[in-house]
């Protein structure tokens, strides 16, 4: 076995103690070999086979302001991949933290890949990225004005 050092917000020590206790672990190692197997189960089943096809995202995040250099690294992240956003918004929450969600579309892996860059980055607290499956079709409809063809998306059930 391999030791570990992990620095936490004392708020977040606090949660992972109320949960140790609320479960009833023995310490917080045990507890915390729980949840990581549990989350990065959770990685892997979301970028398998469900990185193919057409997607469109709702990035949502929280993250401290006052983090060095981390508004400017959001903000060059967001650029260097604007194909891919539609939309975002920004909220104050507190005196420190905001909240960011942005509408993406594209395909599945690369909107994975662009929200692993924004939730990965330190400063980050809260985040989460629902994706839904679409498939884009070019088709000519009649609204009184003659027919015209342009893309349509339609939600899919699943990648």
């Amino acid at each position: 076995m391999q030791r570990v050092t992990v620095t936490l917000p004392e708020s977040l020590c606090q949660d992972l103690d109320q949960f140790v206790q609320d479960r009833q672990y023995d310490n917080r190692s045990e507890a915390m070999r729980d949840l990581l197997r549990l989350g990065l189960r959770g990685a892997q089943e979301n970028t398998r086979e469900n990185a193919q096809g057409e997607a469109m995202g709702v990035l949502s995040y929280v993250y401290d302001h006052h983090t060095r250099d981390l508004a400017s690294r959001l903000m060059h992240h967001h650029h260097d991949h604007h194909a891919l956003s539609i939309t975002t918004s920004h909220v104050h929450l507190d005196h420190d933290t905001c909240l960011e969600t942005a509408i993406l579309r594209g395909p599945a892996d690369a909107l994975r890949a662009y929200a692993d860059g924004v939730l990965s980055q330190r400063g980050v607290m809260h985040g989460n990225l629902f994706l839904i499956p679409v498939q884009t079709h070019a088709s000519a409809h009649d609204h009184g004005h003659g027919a015209a063809h342009h893309e349509h998306l339609h939600v899919r059930d699943s990648f």
